[in-house]
């Protein structure tokens, strides 16, 4: 991989702009957004013109075809990814997809297989895991502070309005564990390890929503310790720490706590500290978006680093299947009142 990689992005939505932000202040790094493609014409447009790209297209294929790209940045909707990842692939165009990977797991193992069979890098955006104040948290957890964590609690839940902006939410056959619950998931394997066992309860609060919108799981990860994930879009609790991940995790020696302000709370043999975690503001970002922000643009530089270093990315395909089917095993285990093993890819 050259010094300069030739990008495409796929989908000009309102989420696209943390991903245009970020490549474009990663041209330093060797980014280069060449073309972006929307179906609406409008958006792909306004996008070229925001961030001085040359080409824009309402065309997939015909963006491919026209533009050597040595990267594509799918930012669309679950249900188009594999479609378009397959569209990347032909052309020998590696790929990232945004989250959720695809609607369900065959889709998801069938974009992985292709891209192998390709020899091509696929990565997730998956970027929770990314965000300064869980990157912290690992830290503590890594200097071995409190011992090896035995019980953990990942806590996202707020009464933000996700439906304005994303009003097909309402609709979705399966919505918020996927939408928001593989965030928390893929949270509790960054740190706590794999998962082998899964229960979980869903409810739908909000009459207008047809599908799920809180998750309850609870997960028996391989190393003996049990974590709690919650996701839910129907908090009524005031103040609302939107958009902070809540975390409890405990160990033999101590525990990790965060509170709502980005404050991180520290106890080590009786004695606890408390400091305050400073996420960096990027020129493009605003409070309370710019933890999000930020994290969108640390994602899309390990991408990057990743693809031009001939490596896997944290978040590979593959990496992400055992996200995936955390989730595909919670929907089991609601259906079924059984705790369930997730697959294997």
């Amino acid at each position: 991989m050259g010094d300069r990689v030739p990008i495409g992005v796929i989908g000009c939505g309102f989420f696209s702009r943390n991903h245009l932000n970020s490549w474009k202040d990663l041209e330093p790094a060797g980014a280069d957004v060449v073309a972006v493609c929307d179906v609406d014409a409008g958006k792909a447009k306004a996008a070229a013109e925001a961030f001085g790209v040359p080409h824009w297209y309402t065309d997939a294929e015909t963006m491919f075809r026209e533009r050597n790209l040595g990267l594509v940045d799918i930012v669309t909707r679950m249900d188009t990814h594999r479609a378009l990842a397959g569209l990347a692939f032909g052309h020998g165009v590696p790929a990232i997809v945004q989250k959720p990977f695809a609607p369900d797991w065959a889709d998801c193992v069938a974009i992985v297989e292709a891209a192998e069979k390709a020899g091509l890098f696929i990565a997730v955006h998956e970027n929770f895991r990314f965000q300064t104040p869980l990157q912290r948290v690992k830290e503590v957890l890594d200097s071995a502070a409190i011992g090896d964590p035995s019980w953990a609690r990942i806590s996202f839940r707020t009464g933000y309005d996700i439906y304005a902006g994303q009003p097909y939410f309402y609709d979705e056959e399966r919505f918020v564990i996927l939408d928001l619950g593989i965030h928390v998931v893929d949270v509790a394997r960054y740190l706590l390890g794999e998962v082998e066992r899964v229960s979980c309860e869903t409810q739908r609060r909000n009459p207008k929503v047809k599908a799920e919108d809180t998750a309850t799981m609870l997960f028996r990860h391989t190393s003996g310790a049990v974590s709690m994930a919650e996701a839910t879009y129907e908090s009524k609790k005031l103040p609302d720490p939107f958009p902070e991940t809540m975390l409890e995790i405990e160990g033999p020696r101590g525990a990790i706590v965060t509170k709502p302000g980005y404050l991180l709370q520290v106890t080590v043999d009786g004695k606890m500290t408390e400091s305050e975690i400073a996420i960096p503001l990027l020129h493009w970002a605003k409070p309370p978006w710019h933890m999000i922000e930020e994290s969108v643009y640390k994602t899309c530089a390990h991408l990057l680093e990743s693809l031009k270093a001939g490596r896997e990315a944290a978040t590979s395909g593959r990496d992400n299947l055992k996200t995936f089917a955390i989730c595909e095993a919670a929907y089991e285990s609601a259906a079924t009142g059984r705790a369930v093993k997730p697959a294997t890819g």
